[in-house]
């Protein structure tokens, strides 16, 4: 049974509201993963702020149709897609997709578009090499209370310093 056309016009809308709120698309042949496997995909990157739909390569290219922002997807579209929308923890979707990938040994990324730039396996592979955020957060508040030690310790050392200085000045004279 075919889509109606206010089906597909549904569906458009839908992939624009995503893509609207999304930060990185990333571009998935799905082919060989079972319905039972894309569920287990949609929970890990649930996780992480992260969708995945399955959508006809017309479809998302009425989506991204006029949005320059999302323009070179084009060049990914071609076979049988998924395609992964993140908004938020970008870093924490791509680890969510690529322990997938590893465990499954299905699915290939194509590529993906991120901040208006089409991404290389590299780029995508180092973007999921990322710390997580709640663990740089952690490391710059280490860094900033650090610095704040040190800050009042050399602020404290001022005094004293001084005092040193008076004390050897007015014991040499």
């Amino acid at each position: 049974m075919g889509r109606t056309l206010e089906n597909k016009q549904q569906i458009v809308k839908e992939l624009k509201e995503l893509l609207s709120e999304a930060e990185m698309a990333l571009v998935l042949d799905y082919q060989g993963l079972s319905i039972k496997e894309m569920s287990d995909l949609r929970t890990r990157l649930r996780e992480s702020n992260g969708v995945c739909k399955v959508t006809k390569n017309t479809l998302m290219r009425r989506a991204i149709d006029g949005n320059s922002a999302w323009t070179d997807l084009n060049s990914l579209l071609k076979g049988t897609n998924a395609f992964v929308l993140v908004k938020g923890d970008v870093g924490g979707a791509v680890k969510a997709l690529q322990s997938f990938q590893k465990e499954t040994k299905k699915s290939e990324t194509k590529g993906g578009l991120f901040e208006g730039k089409l991404l290389t396996h590299d780029e995508i592979k180092a973007i999921g090499d990322l710390p997580s955020k709640e663990v740089l957060m952690a490391q710059l508040a280490g860094a900033i209370n650090a610095l704040a030690t040190k800050v009042a310790v050399g602020i404290n050392e001022v005094p004293s310093g001084l005092a040193r200085s008076l004390k050897q000045h007015a014991e040499g004279d």
